[in-house]
């Protein structure tokens, strides 16, 4: 069972579950297009990149059909592919036929980035950094809040800005209330 090994949670199988759960609702989002943008094909499986800073170079290793997964599942997978990424150690199936991918510039302290593309998807998004930062409730009082910023890159040839705008809201709707995640 996984609650007799342990387990090291972070945000990342957070945020990787709300990409997926709302890739269901944009399914343009999970896609690939071929080089002369003849042929869009809509992925069914989530299987999500995440780059990786490792002392051999950046690889970005997918976690296979996440929308199946749990947070732990999620939690136990990037451990192994985080640790197989630091000893060069990841296979061809480990770093083949991912449909999105993500970068976290948070943990080396980013707060934006410009996120390149890993051809032939559609849209990768990078995340900066939590920090606290003084906000205000409906009463107007100040108020401290932990905001992460969150920086997209799409291809044009297939996505428009209001479609990564709209799926972009839907994510912070489940990362702002990640109780959602557990039941899924």
């Amino acid at each position: 069972q996984w609650y007799q090994r342990r387990v090291r949670v972070t945000f990342m199988p957070f945020i990787i579950k709300a990409c997926s759960q709302a890739l269901v609702e944009f399914p343009m989002i999970n896609a690939h297009v071929n080089g002369d943008c003849t042929a869009i094909t809509y992925k069914a499986a989530h299987n999500i990149g995440v780059a990786t800073d490792t002392p051999h170079g950046l690889m970005v290793p997918n976690i296979k059909n996440v929308q199946n997964l749990s947070i732990i599942d999620i939690a136990r997978e990037l451990e192994r592919l985080k640790v197989l990424s630091e000893n060069n150690k990841l296979s061809t199936d480990d770093v083949t036929g991912g449909t999105f991918s993500l970068s976290n510039v948070g943990a080396v302290g980013g707060t934006y980035a410009s996120p390149m593309l890993v051809v032939p998807e559609v849209c990768i998004g990078a995340f900066g950094k939590i920090q606290t930062k003084p906000a205000f409730n409906s009463e107007g009082e100040v108020y401290a809040a932990s905001t992460m910023c969150i920086s997209w890159s799409g291809d044009h040839r297939v996505l428009d800005g209001a479609t990564v705008a709209r799926y972009s809201n839907l994510l912070r709707s489940y990362l702002e209330d990640p109780t959602r995640l557990l039941l899924l």
